[in-house]
C-alpha cells in the first residue's frame, strides 16, 4: 500500500500478484475477495459484484427507478435522492458548524468524479482510488503524489463521501444492466505514453497480461485513446467493473466516451 511520504507507488515488479502480494488486500466491502475479483479468471468469467448493504439500505430509490422508463429522468431522480439523503445542500443538518474553527469540506461525489477528470493523481483522484481500495480490496498501484495524505485531505470533514460513491457504483450497475442486458463485457481503450505504470506480468507480441491500477480511465473510441499516448491498451472490461461512464449523469465526466474502470489483472492488446 502507498506510504504518505513517497512520490509514487512502485509497480514495476514482474511477478503475478497472488497470496501475500499487496496488490490484493485481505479485506474489502464486497461479495467477493480481492484475490478473486482482481484475477485474470474474473476478467474472463465475471459474476455480479455487490457492495455490502448498499442495495438494501437504498431499496426505495431503486424501487422508484424501476417505474421510470426514461434514462434522463432516472438520472435526475438519482441526483435528487443523493442531495436529500446526504444533505448536500443543507450541510448544517449533517453537522456543519458555520462558526467552528474547522470548516467542513464541500466535496461530494460530483466533485470527486469531475476532479478525477482534471487530475487523476490529485486529491480527488486519491479519494477515488482509496474508495476502490476500501470497497474492492485492490491496492493503489500508481499515484503521482502523496497518496495517503491526498486521500485523508480529500475525505476530511466530508459527509459520508465514500458512501456516496457506493451509491454511484450501484446506480451505474443498475443502468448498465438496462443498457447492455445481453452483454458481459465492453471493449474499451486507454492511451498511455509509457508502460512503466503497469506490471506487465506476461507478454507475447501485442498480447499481454498486466496488472492495472485499481481504477483507470478508458474510452470506447480507439481513435480518442490514440490521442493520449504512444501506446493504446485494448481490454475486454467486465461490465461489473465499470464504476462510472460519460453519460451516466449530466456533465459527470469530461472526457468524450470516458469510462472509469476498476483494476486488477487484465489480458489486453497493446499497440
Amino acid at each position: 500500500m502507498a506510504q504518505s511520504g513517497s512520490s509514487r507507488v512502485p509497480d514495476n515488479t514482474g511477478t503475478i500478484c497472488m497470496g501475500k502480494d499487496t496488490a490484493f488486500l485481505p479485506f474489502n466491502h464486497c461479495n467477493l475477495p480481492a484475490s478473486i475479483l482482481g484475477s485474470l479468471s474474473f476478467q474472463q468469467h465475471p459474476v455480479p459484484l455487490t457492495l455490502d448493504g448498499v442495495a438494501t439500505l437504498h431499496r426505495s430509490l431503486f424501487t422508484h427507478l424501476q417505474a421510470m422508463p426514461d434514462a434522463a429522468a432516472r438520472a435526475q431522480r438519482f441526483m435528487d435522492y443523493m442531495t436529500v439523503h446526504f444533505c448536500l445542500e443543507a450541510l448544517e443538518e449533517a453537522g456543519l458548524d458555520e462558526h467552528g474553527k474547522q470548516k467542513r469540506a464541500n466535496a461530494n461525489y460530483l466533485r470527486v468524479l469531475r476532479g478525477w477528470g482534471f487530475d487523476s493523481s490529485g486529491r480527488e483522484g486519491a479519494v477515488l482510488k482509496g474508495w476502490v481500495e476500501s470497497r474492492f480490496g485492490l491496492a493503489v498501484q500508481y499515484h503521482q503524489g502523496h497518496y495517503a495524505f491526498d486521500r485523508c485531505k480529500g475525505l476530511y470533514g466530508t459527509n459520508a463521501l465514500e458512501s456516496q460513491l457506493d451509491l454511484v457504483y450501484t446506480y451505474c450497475q443498475y443502468e448498465l444492466a438496462l443498457l447492455h442486458s445481453l452483454q458481459s463485457h465492453l471493449t474499451l481503450y486507454r492511451g498511455v505514453n509509457a508502460l512503466d505504470e503497469y506490471r506487465v506480468l506476461r507478454r507475447d507480441g501485442k498480447r499481454a497480461v498486466v496488472l492495472m491500477n485499481n481504477v483507470s480511465s478508458f474510452t470506447h473510441s480507439r481513435e480518442r485513446a490514440d490521442e493520449f499516448g504512444d501506446y493504446v491498451i485494448e481490454a475486454r472490461v467486465p461490465l461489473v467493473k465499470v464504476l462510472g461512464y460519460y453519460d451516466l449523469l449530466p456533465k459527470l465526466l469530461r472526457g468524450e466516451g470516458e469510462f472509469l474502470v476498476v483494476g486488477g489483472v487484465y489480458e489486453v492488446n497493446i499497440t
